[in-house]
């Protein structure tokens, strides 16, 4: 059992991805109906656990790998339509979540002033609008000048190597709907105003996905969405049914018909829906591969899908999906009901005589190292 185990490590990397910090419960004396982080209490208990007690001396990197920002889900900004992807507008909006979660940022910069303490901030699809160096800046300018030289932003879209043997992707990278291009998405009109250039996927959650969670919050939340679909028809026909019209108009306008305008190609269009359709296969599938045949992947850890996943192979390899910091709801048999787990990544390393990691590596579930006698009821 590896907590008997006695002999050193030399390092811990723990990994968190799918936060989604919001504009805050409320807004403008309105509820807002798009916040779904709910456990600030809970992660800066976390956070105070890695940077103390038996982790004074150790060395700790975070890795926060994707969307610890949900810049797609602020409301009641005065930017609408285009101008919502404008540089002023993915400012105004990382404003309002900074200020509506001051105690996890403050927990941020107080875990990096801790002796050997680091991030790492791997950039996602619903806070890609990092890639604008002002919003980095902004951020910034919330830490103390110690921690700021010990946090570190990865924007570029490659994998990322904490250690041999590990790659972390956020997970994204596996869809059309969601890639990005960070070096060619930030465009400039003849004012020289720049805008963000989002991925197809970030139009449909804020023109489709946002504006139904105003009736049901937990339109984003349930898995699997083949389950949702099918129970949503028969319980709540009229709702599923305009959501479902929604979609499908939304996909062909949006994807097919454009598409089509761009190639004047039936067969180019097929492959892309093709392609598309990947968002309803298991990421196991997508990602078993890339596993098998990479002789340098040890563990592929990914987040995105909000799903805790822990899978050991034959061969000895594992795919770790670290799930999400956001209330999630099941609908199979084997994870039914809410589920409000905090799951994250650790990796405890030590280092042989010939320098070659020896990673242990387990999906946890945070429960707090301080009981609080209540919990906001969402």
């Amino acid at each position: 059992m590896r907590f008997l185990r006695k002999d050193k490590v030399d390092r811990t990397i723990i990994i968190i991805s799918d936060v989604h910090l919001g504009a805050g419960a409320i807004v403008n004396q309105r509820r807002n109906y798009l916040e779904d982080f709910h456990y600030d209490k809970e992660l800066v208990d976390f956070l105070e656990y890695y940077s103390s007690g038996d982790y004074t001396g150790r060395e700790v990197k975070l890795v926060i790998n994707g969307d610890l920002f949900d810049l797609l889900a602020v409301p009641f900004v005065k930017y609408y339509d285009d101008e919502f992807w404008s540089e002023e507008a993915s400012l105004k909006k990382l404003e309002m979540i900074l200020d509506a979660h001051p105690e996890v940022i403050t927990a941020i910069d107080g875990f990096l002033k801790q002796k050997k303490k680091s991030a790492v901030f791997i950039i996602g699809n619903h806070d890609a609008e990092f890639v604008f160096e002002s919003l980095q800046k902004m951020l910034l300018d919330r830490f103390s000048e110690e921690s700021q030289k010990k946090f570190e932003f990865r924007f570029d879209q490659s994998e990322y190597v904490p250690v041999k043997g590990v790659v972390l992707k956020h997970g994204h990278e596996y869809e059309v709907a969601h890639q990005f291009d960070p070096k060619e998405s930030i465009i400039e009109d003849e004012n020289g105003k720049k805008y963000f250039l989002p991925p197809w996927g970030s139009y449909y959650v804020t023109r489709i996905i946002n504006k139904f969670k105003e009736e049901r919050h937990w339109i984003n939340g349930v898995r699997p969405i083949k389950s949702m679909l099918i129970h949503g028809f028969i319980f709540d026909t009229l709702y599923m049914l305009r959501f479902g019209l929604a979609n499908a108009y939304y996909f062909i306008m949006v994807r097919c018909i454009a598409f089509f305008k761009q190639t004047k190609s039936v067969q180019s269009l097929l492959s892309m829906v093709r392609k598309e359709l990947a968002l309803w296969k298991d990421y196991e599938e997508l990602t078993m591969d890339e596993i098998s045949e990479r002789d340098d992947i040890q563990a592929l850890i990914v987040g995105h899908t909000h799903e805790p996943v822990f899978r050991t192979y034959a061969n000895g390899k594992m795919f770790i999906n670290t799930g999400t910091w956001t209330k999630m709801y099941h609908m199979d048999f084997g994870k039914g009901g809410e589920d409000a787990r905090l799951t994250y990544a650790q990796i405890d390393v030590r280092y042989k005589k010939n320098d070659e990691p020896e990673l242990d590596i387990a999906l946890n579930q945070w429960e707090g190292s301080n009981k609080h006698p209540f919990s906001e009821f969402n």
